[in-house]
């Protein structure tokens, strides 16, 4: 997923009140590792909104996206030195583990002195570190409410992450569906709160 807005970098250390796009990020990782963490056992071969994905391939994927997060914005890594390093299955026999895990890497790579100052280098190209974090907490987002759907957990997003993705993705809403990865927008329903007219700009069904 791409945008083409950020929030100003700000101090992301030394300061008594988190930068509030590390605030964001924090309270988006944390709403979707409730939900790995809800995922029962035999939940883990279940469907999800997200076409052919189980909710392991769709936790799979998420772990993934945090993998990256060090080499690329404390490393300064190309995509092309990273290679392959994060495809395949990467749960493992304990996935809510593999998910801590990953998560924790992430937010201590997004959280380091400077990081959010910096330049991370996309395979659309190069991207400020504040660009490249909103992404992620929109995927994460848009993620916990598909995961939520697959496990039966609650769906209701908190409304500062709804607040926040609407406004993170409507410069590109339009190019959404062409990128293969979003369904066609649907039409909310006249009464659609925040949260629905999100889902369904997304093509999802709430």
């Amino acid at each position: 997923m791409t945008r083409t807005t950020s929030e100003p970098a700000g101090d992301a250390s030394g300061s008594a009140e988190p930068h509030p796009l590390l605030a964001r990020h924090a309270e988006a990782q944390d709403l979707f590792g409730d939900r790995v963490h809800a995922v029962r056992d035999d939940q883990w071969g279940a469907g999800t909104p997200c076409a052919e994905w189980t909710v392991r391939d769709l936790v799979n994927h998420l772990v993934s996206e945090q993998l990256w997060v060090p080499p690329l914005v404390r490393d300064s890594c190309m995509i092309e030195e990273v290679g392959d390093t994060f495809d395949g299955d990467l749960l493992g026999p304990d996935p809510a583990t593999s998910w801590d895990t990953a998560a924790r890497s992430a937010r201590e790579a997004f959280t380091a002195p400077g990081a959010l100052e910096r330049t991370v280098h996309l395979s659309y190209g190069d991207t400020p570190a504040t660009a490249y974090c909103a992404q992620m907490i929109v995927d994460l987002v848009v993620h916990t409410w598909d995961l939520s759907r697959a496990i039966g957990a609650d769906e209701r997003l908190p409304e500062a992450l709804v607040t926040f993705t609407t406004r993170e993705i409507a410069p590109y809403a339009g190019d959404l569906e062409k990128s293969g990865l979003f369904a066609a927008p649907v039409e909310p329903p006249a009464d659609a709160d925040a949260q629905t007219a999100l889902l369904c700009l997304l093509g999802r069904r709430p």
